[in-house]
């Protein structure tokens, strides 16, 4: 049985994480796939850094170069960092569409 008539169906809603500068994270682009679960990304704030990928992303998120990911710098080296989140293409449209995406050169 479908929908009652008259009653709109339910949309698809879902909240679309953002950075959180607090936590020193921030939006960055893959550049480069370096292996050993390293990659280079290009940040928002125009540095380049080194991220690592963490043991319970390594199998589970997987990244390729022009992605949009959200990155932890270390505080104690900030030219390094974390990846803590991948964004999927409809997550990526929202983010442009709604301007968290202007300091990035995509």
């Amino acid at each position: 049985m479908g929908p009652r008539p008259g009653t709109a169906p339910e949309e698809d809603y879902s909240r679309t994480r953002l950075p959180r500068p607090k936590d020193l994270e921030q939006f960055c682009v893959v550049t480069k796939l370096m292996g050993t679960n390293q990659v280079k990304v290009y940040c928002e704030d125009g540095v380049e850094r080194q991220l690592r990928i963490p043991g319970k992303l390594k199998k589970r998120v997987w990244l390729r170069e022009n992605d949009i990911i959200i990155a932890r710098m270390w505080d104690f080296q900030p030219e390094k960092g974390d990846v803590v989140w991948r964004y999927l293409g409809n997550q990526v449209a929202w983010l442009k569409r709604n301007g968290k995406l202007d300091k990035l050169p995509i």
